[in-house]
């Protein structure tokens, strides 16, 4: 061992800049597999604190779609599923759509000048998607939690009477902080809603003609459920009223969430909602965590690539740098072998010289790695300011981690070391000891 030691200590530099490169490597591993097991570890975590068992959508729909083809009776179908199995604690039918808003700043200038010239160049009304449900029956379910505001004051959903869009409309709305921010309002505050886009300035006094008003009811932290940085809450008739217009009669949802008493067979729960409603695809929560580790798994490929990629790159370095530093001693390994050093021996100094060399590597990855790893969760946590939950983190470092870490340097000094073994062992001997 201190002959291999002494060889990494007689070219400091050439071994420094070695050990560099195979600790870049080594850090781009680390990284990568840090960066799967945060996303996988954050999306169970949320997954299991939810309180989502089961999650019901119309039929042939795959977890992966973009959006959710509507399923129709929603405001029925908690007691349906209820009556269906008594397991079921609650069933939540939630309508997610896409809307825009506007403030009552932007509706001010719009009628200073209907043409729109009152209207600054950067004011819009903000796309964002909007989540109808009834507020008062989520029990179990993880929901928004409220930071500022008094929230939705009627239990129920009483725009939606005796099956008609007839009963009194409550026009509260609730944001999610991150939305309030971009339209500057808060509680008390009324915003504007539609479906449509406005066409530019001059088309704004039409869009407000047809937009219908809420009054700010609450704000919101982040929803992890519902992937957008900006949202909005109202109740399911009155987003279906404003999709649908006055004349709305589908009583349509995206989304059943299933809250079960009993978690002990979750799998029965899911046949029996599946056979009585075949018109519903019905998920368990290890589907859910399955189609969320399908999406992972494809990026992880990419990053098992670029790594695939650093580590071969560190192994022909260090290769060739193992194979110049065997030619330096070319002399002395004859020598070796003449006063009766083994060929074994020799080619132990040279793995052990490999696998050294890996490990200051390895001195250098880690750390590197973990800062890397600690600024790219900083930077991804920001871009996702608002839509992200408490506790969400891009980044883990544990155990497996690490190994991987280690595995991959033993692997860079076992590989590296093969062809500088076999020079070392092929040296003639007689030849090497008559040179000058």
């Amino acid at each position: 061992m201190r002959y291999a030691l002494g060889a990494l200590r007689r070219r400091p530099g050439r071994t420094a800049l070695t050990a560099l490169g195979i600790g870049l490597a080594t850090a781009l591993v680390v990284l990568l597999l840090a960066v799967s097991e945060g996303v996988t570890t954050s999306a169970g975590s949320l997954a299991a604190s939810s309180g989502v068992d089961l999650l019901a959508t119309s039929a042939n729909t795959s977890l992966g779609s973009d959006s959710f083809p509507p399923v129709i009776h929603a405001h029925a179908l908690p007691s349906e599923f209820a009556n269906t199995d008594a397991n079921v604690a609650t069933a939540s039918p939630w309508l997610v759509a896409e809307t825009v808003l506007a403030n009552a700043s932007l509706y001010a200038a719009t009628n200073r000048s209907p043409e729109g010239t009152s209207v600054p160049s950067t004011w819009a009304p903000t796309g964002t998607g909007t989540v109808g449900w009834i507020p008062s029956d989520n029990s179990g379910l993880e929901t928004p939690v409220m930071t500022e505001g008094s929230g939705f004051s009627v239990a129920g959903d009483p725009h939606y009477a005796n099956g008609t869009y007839s009963g009194p409309r409550t026009g509260e709305i609730v944001l999610d902080q991150a939305l309030a921010d971009v339209l500057h309002v808060g509680p008390g505050n009324l915003v504007w809603a539609s479906p449509n886009s406005a066409s530019g300035p001059s088309g704004l006094a039409a869009w407000f003609d047809n937009a219908t008003a809420f009054r700010v009811v609450g704000l919101s932290g982040p929803f992890w459920l519902i992937p957008s940085a900006l949202l909005a809450f109202t109740y399911l008739s009155e987003l279906q009223s404003l999709l649908g217009g006055p004349a709305v009669t589908s009583d349509t949802a995206s989304l059943v969430l299933v809250h079960l008493s009993s978690t002990g067979a979750v799998s029965h729960d899911q046949a029996l909602l599946a056979t009585a409603f075949p018109t519903f695809s019905v998920f368990s929560i290890n589907d859910i965590l399955g189609a969320v580790q399908n999406a992972i798994s494809l990026y992880r490929t990419f990053g098992d690539l670029v790594g695939l990629i650093g580590i071969v790159v560190a192994i022909l370095f260090a290769t060739t740098v193992l194979v110049m530093s065997v030619d330096d001693r070319s002399s002395e390994i004859a020598i070796l072998r003449a006063i009766g050093f083994s060929p074994r021996w020799v080619a132990s100094q040279t793995v052990f010289e490999a696998v050294a060399l890996s490990f200051l590597g390895l001195l250098i990855g880690l750390p590197a790695g973990y800062a890397g790893g600690v600024g790219l969760n900083r930077f991804l946590l920001g871009l996702g300011v608002g839509g992200l939950p408490s506790g969400f983190t891009f980044i883990q470092f544990d155990a497996a981690v690490v190994v991987g870490g280690i595995l991959e340097v033993v692997a860079v000094g076992l590989i590296a070391s093969i062809l500088p073994t076999v020079r070392a062992l092929r040296l003639p001997v007689v030849a090497e000891l008559r040179a000058p």
